[in-house]
This record gives structure tokens, C-alpha cells and sequence, in this order.
């Protein structure tokens, strides 16, 4: 097998220390890295594939950020977005810990409920808690005030897009 590029592949370098973000819902790779606070500004090495082949599913984006291991609260963010999403957690090139992303039954912490009358958006809030109900397609309900909650309005409260038009 040549190790030549044909001029209609792209390679992307390994990364030395980091998380490969795999099986990312196509399209929303940049969601995602809104939701882990990577801008670019903080200086964070990130790559990006967007709308790439996969065997898995039709399509998929990969997300690579180097040096940083993600914690448990950013991947169960991860969870309700792209839910068929893979970690892959990777030391001096090699992967040393991988798995798929599991949505708990409970998910507490996050997104803000979009109920502005729930006693989580009080002056003196309560951790916001939902139960799952749903994974594809996603459908939360919080545990205070029993408002559901779909992917679009999960989306717009995790970062300040405003939804997807698909």
C-alpha cells in the first residue's frame, strides 16, 4: 500500500496527547466545540472534518482537540446532541482509552430549562435535573415543572446558536 497522498485525499495529522471526538452527528461539530468553550481565541488545537463519509452512519464530523481530556459533565453534553458519538482518548499517538458516549436516564447540571417560571430559573435556583425520555430523537423532561424539552431547544440553551434549520 503506497503511503502517497492521491490529490482527492486530504490527511489529517494524529494528535500527540487529546480527544478525538468520532461519529459526530454530521453538521454539528461546531455545536460541540461551542460547547466545550473552544473558540480558537483560548488557543486550543482543534480540528475540525465536517461532513465526512462514514461507514456507521451516511455522514459524519470528527473533532480533534489536542490536550485536553474531556470530563464526565462534557461528554454527557456531548450525549444529547450526538448521541452515536465515540471518545476516543489518545496518549503519545496511540489511543488509550475509547468508548461510545451513553445519555444517563437522569441528566442534571445542564441545559437551563426553557420554562422561565421553573424553580431551577428562581433567584435561588435548584439544580436543573431531567429524565430522558428519548434519545433519538432526543426529548428531556425536567424534573421540576415536567417541561419538555427537544435537541433545538437543548442546543440553544449549551451554546448561543439558535438552532438547527434541519
Amino acid at each position: 500500500m503506497s503511503k502517497e497522498i492521491s490529490e482527492s485525499e486530504l490527511k489529517v495529522s494524529k494528535i500527540k496527547e487529546g480527544t478525538v471526538i468520532d461519529h459526530v452527528k454530521a453538521g454539528t461539530a461546531l455545536i460541540v466545540l461551542e460547547m466545550l468553550g473552544i473558540t480558537g481565541l483560548e488557543g486550543t488545537v482543534a480540528t475540525l472534518s465536517l461532513n465526512v463519509p462514514s461507514k456507521r452512519q451516511e455522514k459524519k464530523d470528527i473533532v480533534k482537540i489536542e490536550d485536553r481530556v474531556l470530563e464526565r459533565s462534557e461528554i454527557n453534553q456531548i450525549a444529547l446532541i450526538s448521541p452515536n458519538a465515540t471518545i476516543n482518548e489518545i496518549k503519545d499517538f496511540k489511543v488509550v482509552n475509547k468508548f461510545d458516549v451513553e445519555l444517563p436516564e437522569v441528566v442534571s447540571g445542564f441545559p437551563k430549562c426553557i420554562n422561565p417560571k421553573c424553580i431551577t430559573n428562581a433567584r435561588e435556583p435548584s439544580m436543573q435535573t431531567y429524565y430522558v425520555k428519548s434519545i433519538e430523537p432526543l426529548k428531556i423532561r425536567c424534573k421540576y415543572c415536567n417541561t419538555d424539552m427537544e435537541r433545538n431547544d437543548v442546543i440553544k440553551q449549551l451554546t448561543k446558536f439558535q438552532g438547527l434549520t434541519q
